[in-house]
């Protein structure tokens, strides 16, 4: 599809929406010499990965890991200067605690070790303790047929990934204390609910393409301090016009062909625009004839996450995070550090495909997850609890439903000019925060090459979808 825009050097650019798409996509353009306008209707940058501040703690609004496969995330933070602050692994290594068997508590490891693909988890798989030796064979089997999918293939998009794996003979313990136990954290959806095609580009790239490609990496300081402030200064840096409380109410074509973003109080006429937000609002904003069919964006489903959060009066557990079977507990952080909590203990409980609880009184929450951390961390008993709250994303995501795949846009509108970016378009992963930099970038790549203007050498390069 050809975008003709008119002839001459780029001008200008808005970049509606400071999430991390947004802010890609802003630093992309700027650094290819456009001057960008970057409007944000919150206070802060960031979109849904951001900190506050309660009492003494900055809190993050819930826990966000990445991969080592997640370059294009990793280009980002080089990119604003924050790649030490979000360090990952020398080698992947998870904790995987059991509360529910007879003999008690049981822990085993996820790990790999440093050899060839698919060796390198070999001996993690083969010592599982969670599973029966008949169950592990039978995960090897289904992982190299997983490895033979392509994950663009449109056939995988409308299958759940729940049914492929029964037809390849796996068990509901083996679903459970494996396959969902990655899958639920990544995708934000139990394998019955996800689309194949999601499912494999996540078990295919992150634990099936390269020996380090699942070492996890998160953020040793609260992500207000890369998403928002270091995000901020180099969009300074890059002359970026960064403008927060402020929400475009519509666009509009001008009569010479520009666009027209209107804010209150103002109206910004630009060559561009990326419209860098979630895919309720980008509807509401489209033009008619933007897309051919705009009520799609309205399919796309949404899935919550819940995010607990306890202080105690004491250090109760001695690593980074762990993940846990036979309890509602999913995956647990030490937040301590991070907060600048000085005393004590700060752990995050991220709580992933929530829709059950998203909206359950902190009161029972409590009630419910407080027993389990005893269960869980045996030094949590007859510890303090100085506080217990509760951060609810009700949208954290779009729902990796089996066809989502066919309603998530590209990064070209029908508009001349007009561009679309967000974790939810077209980049093939699911709903994370390298999604949301690989769309920026997209959006960013399809406006320059409209405005005539050359591409960024140190741009991270990512295949446009279509």
């Amino acid at each position: 599809m050809t975008d003709g825009m008119r002839s001459g050097p780029a001008r200008d650019a808005v970049v509606v929406g400071g999430g991390l798409a947004g802010v890609t996509a802003a630093l992309a353009l700027a650094d290819a010499g456009v001057r960008v306008t970057l409007l944000e209707g919150r206070p802060r940058l960031g979109g849904l990965a951001f900190s506050f501040r309660r009492g003494d703690l900055t809190v993050d609004n819930g826990q966000h890991v990445y991969l080592r496969c997640c370059t294009a995330y990793r280009w980002f933070l080089d990119r604003i200067g924050g790649a030490a602050l979000a360090p990952l692994q020398d080698r992947l290594d998870v904790p995987v605690v059991d509360v529910a068997r007879p003999a008690g508590r049981r822990l085993g490891r996820l790990r790999r070790d440093p050899l060839p693909v698919p060796l390198h988890l070999g001996r993690s798989l083969a010592t599982y303790p969670h599973l029966s030796l008949a169950e592990r064979a039978r995960v090897g089997r289904a992982a190299l047929a997983l490895k033979g999918l392509d994950p663009a293939d449109p056939a995988l998009d409308a299958q759940d990934f729940g049914s492929w794996l029964t037809a390849h003979g796996q068990s509901r313990r083996a679903v459970e204390a494996l396959w969902d136990l990655v899958g639920v954290a990544t995708l934000n959806a139990v394998a019955g609910d996800a689309s194949l095609g999601l499912a494999a580009t996540v078990f295919k790239t992150g634990l099936l393409s390269e020996p380090g490609a699942a070492d996890i990496g998160w953020a040793r300081v609260p992500l207000g301090d890369l998403h928002d402030r270091l995000a901020r200064g180099a969009l300074d840096s890059a002359g970026v016009r960064t403008r927060v409380r402020t929400r475009v109410a519509s666009l509009s074509r001008t009569d010479d062909g520009r666009w027209r973003v209107q804010v209150p109080g103002e109206v910004v006429d630009t060559d561009a625009v990326v419209l860098a937000v979630p895919q309720r609002e980008a509807h509401d904003l489209l033009p008619q004839g933007a897309l051919d069919d705009p009520g799609r964006l309205l399919r796309i489903g949404t899935a919550p996450i819940l995010n607990i959060h306890v202080v105690y009066d004491r250090a109760v557990v001695d690593v980074p995070f762990l993940t846990a079977l036979g309890t509602p507990v999913q995956w647990v952080f030490d937040r301590t550090e991070a907060s600048g909590l000085r005393t004590g203990q700060y752990l995050a409980l991220s709580q992933s495909a929530a829709q059950d609880e998203i909206d359950a009184p902190v009161a029972v929450l409590r009630g419910r997850y407080l027993p389990e951390l005893e269960r869980l961390l045996p030094r949590t008993r007859g510890a303090g609890v100085r506080d217990f709250f509760v951060t609810r994303e009700r949208t954290a995501t779009f729902a990796p439903a089996p066809g989502v795949g066919r309603l998530r846009p590209g990064a070209r509108t029908k508009a001349s000019g007009l561009y679309l970016a967000g974790a939810w378009t077209a980049t093939g992963w699911p709903a994370t925060m390298e999604s949301a930099v690989r769309s920026g970038i997209g959006a960013a790549d399809a406006a320059l090459r409209a405005l005539g203007r050359p591409r960024p050498r140190h741009l991270f390069d990512v295949e446009e979808a279509a």
